[in-house]
């Protein structure tokens, strides 16, 4: 059997005396599809933060995070993402007043900094997965449409050339035909070779999508298979999926 990617053990994030996550563990194969799905305030979003590096400064951690078996404790966010980990917030954090094409190439800034010449190279595998971006290169990001911003965020993201690609939330706030066409992006994403860790409360879309999936209630993990295994399970049909299922 194979070292995943990413191995997360017995995780926990405190925010004063408060439990935001208990013991929480999870692994990420290399290109792989992994969902966490789960409902608001489950601690899906301080999960990703805490692998990341991300939490805020009154957060406390605790247990191991490896990334292709690098124990990446006490490691600053930015040498996590020159170990190959880049995060995609939930509210995108786009520069709104930069042009689409420097949103970009800030994405690959990491690369310059390592004097790697091509630090530009991925410009054109993200204007091929994003052909939008492409017509829009010279716009302000500020003047996408909410769906074209989420592309930019993935974009920016992939410029880094990561070997793990985190999504917090990527469909929140989209109109469903978006939504759908984020999610083709998606599945595209893994046949670049990038595992993609993807945090989600589409559970329905999530779940089509993902190889694995880990169902996240009250900072621990309370459910975990293959997805297509969950997506069939009666407690995930009734808690996550039977509104869905309606409104689909």
């Amino acid at each position: 059997m194979t070292t995943p990617l990413l191995q997360v053990s017995d995780l926990q994030v405190f925010y004063g005396k408060v439990e935001a996550l208990h013991s929480v563990a999870i692994q990420v194969g290399a290109g792989q599809i992994v969902t966490v799905i789960g409902p608001n305030g489950a601690g899906k979003s301080t999960m990703l933060n805490a692998i990341a590096g991300a939490l805020p400064s009154n957060g406390a951690i605790k247990g191991k995070v490896l990334l292709d078996a690098h124990d990446l404790g006490g490691m600053a966010i930015e040498k996590r993402v020159a170990r190959g980990m880049c995060l995609v917030p939930e509210k995108r954090e786009l520069f709104s007043s930069m042009r689409v094409e420097d949103n970009l190439l800030l994405g690959s800034y990491r690369r310059y900094q390592a004097g790697e010449k091509n630090y530009a190279d991925q410009l054109q595998v993200v204007f091929e997965l994003f052909p939008r971006l492409l017509e829009r290169r010279n716009q302000e990001a500020g003047t996408l449409s909410g769906g074209e911003r989420q592309m930019l965020a993935l974009g920016r993201a992939l410029m880094a050339k990561p070997q793990l690609l985190m999504l917090d939330e990527p469909s929140l706030g989209l109109a469903p035909l978006i939504v759908k066409e984020i999610f083709h992006i998606i599945q595209r994403l893994k046949q670049t070779g990038v595992a993609i860790l993807l945090v989600e409360q589409n559970a329905r879309a999530a779940l089509q999508v993902a190889d694995y999936a880990y169902v996240l209630e009250t900072g621990e993990i309370a459910l975990q298979g293959p997805a297509a295994e969950l997506a069939h399970d009666q407690r995930v049909i009734d808690t996550y999926l039977g509104l869905a299922k309606k409104t689909a």
